[in-house]
């Protein structure tokens, strides 16, 4: 017996939406799987069917496939609309990537909704907050929050296609937008229970009026930019970020700063740490290169810690996550990254520097940044022990300043940028 598992996409319309094919394909299963929702849409066509409901307890589907399968019983899924875009199809193809999953997809919820609001959706960006209910987004949440990937195309993109959940609706978006300083910037075009009696489409509302309506749990939410975003360039000037008061200045400087982002060779996905990220200069610099990656950043102390959480909202950089503490304790928390800037070490220097190489990714870069010869002289020694190999620069550098009518040249603090790289040899 050849066996097939189907996964059939399915309307709020229950099997009204189905083609001869997939009505068939229903009709032979002796087992269906699904949710509540749609178990309940198309009741009357899997009656004959042993049925397993899967809401809340989607890690069992699994087993019930497997089980069934052994027992040479005919399976069926049902998801809804197409359940290779944000749906089921992609989750079981890895779980049972053994098995022979044939998928029998319905028009996308997505592609309905647009063109119920007659919006071309070629260029629309479309992501899924219909995931477990993390609450509220936060400044430096990690991209495991449900609300992450939400969070990052707000960034990134002018039209948002929104998959939502009971938790995670309209009204949390607005949450989010506000919390972003983002609220004006958008407009709201929602759809209701496409396909069934209850059908609604509301188009072009602002964030005050989605707030005072109240929509089904069954809705798609269209953002569309109507304010221009300002571009994200890099190499931001020192008074663009706050800094420490009255001791104003405390801050990577803008030229040391471009040079030492240049040795940490970043990629769009690079997962990176700043340690001693002081007001957080270049762990937000790095966060803006790394658009797919993440920056994690500790700050002992509670004046600088403030100040960077207050840059990183200026910049609205969504992923960087920044923790207050003294390194290296909370680091054994954090992803191993590909690229390491230290640019504070609270007199655990030789002990970060270890640490730091040890969990590197083979061929990632450790950076740090010294002003004092004591400093430098434990990294050097330091990486010396380690047999690692690395690299030293010194800047000197002058800047202008005006006097009278005419300018001079005022010399900044010299500072060494030390570099040492981690090879598939150094891994052990």
């Amino acid at each position: 017996m050849n066996q097939i598992i189907h996964i059939i996409g399915v309307l709020d319309n229950g099997t009204s939406s189905l083609n001869p094919q997939q009505l068939q394909t229903l009709k032979q299963a002796d087992v269906v799987i699904s949710g509540t929702r749609l178990l309940d849409l198309c009741r009357q066509d899997i009656s004959h069917a042993q049925c397993f409901d899967f809401t809340g307890q989607l890690k069992l589907v699994s087993q019930w496939i497997k089980e069934a399968y052994e027992q040479q019983k005919q399976v069926v899924i049902l998801a809804s609309g197409d359940p290779l875009c944000h749906g089921i199809a992609s989750y079981l193809t890895k779980k049972l990537p053994q098995l022979n999953i044939r998928v029998l997809p319905n028009l996308s919820n997505m592609q309905l909704a647009c063109a119920r609001l007659t919006l071309a959706w070629q260029d629309l960006h479309i992501c899924s907050i219909h995931k477990a209910d993390h609450g509220d987004w936060f400044w430096g949440a990690s991209p495991k929050h449900s609300l992450y990937e939400l969070a990052y195309a707000l960034q990134h993109h002018t039209k948002i296609g929104v998959f939502t959940s009971p938790e995670n609706n309209p009204k949390r978006i607005v949450e989010l937008l506000k919390s972003m300083g983002m609220a004006q910037d958008w407009s709201f075009s929602i759809t209701e229970d496409l396909m069934s009696e209850h059908e609604k489409v509301t188009a072009s509302l602002n964030h005050s009026e989605v707030c005072t309506q109240i929509f089904s749990d069954t809705n798609i939410v269209i953002l569309q930019r109507i304010k221009a975003q300002e571009p994200i360039i890099f190499g931001n000037h020192d008074d663009q970020f706050i800094q420490r008061k009255p001791d104003k200045g405390l801050i990577t400087k803008y030229e040391v700063r471009a040079v030492s982002l240049a040795h940490l060779q970043l990629h769009a996905d690079s997962i990176v740490w700043d340690i001693g990220a002081g007001s957080g200069s270049v762990g937000l610099e790095a966060a803006r290169l790394c658009r797919h990656g993440h920056v994690y950043a500790i700050e002992k102390n509670k004046a600088d810690f403030d100040i960077a959480s207050q840059n990183q909202q200026r910049m609205h950089a969504i992923n960087y996550s920044l923790t207050q503490g003294k390194a290296p304790e909370g680091l054994e928390q954090w992803p191993d990254p590909s690229a390491i800037f230290i640019g504070g070490s609270g007199g655990e220097l030789a002990t970060l520097i270890a640490l730091c190489l040890n969990r590197l990714q083979s061929h990632g870069k450790l950076v740090m940044n010294f002003v004092t010869l004591e400093n430098m002289n434990t990294a050097i020694n330091t990486l010396k022990e380690l047999q690692v190999t690395w690299h030293m620069s010194q800047l000197q550098i002058a800047c202008s300043q005006p006097i009278l009518h005419m300018n001079r040249l005022q010399a900044l603090n010299p500072v060494w940028v030390i570099t040492a790289e981690k090879t598939y040899l150094e891994k052990e």
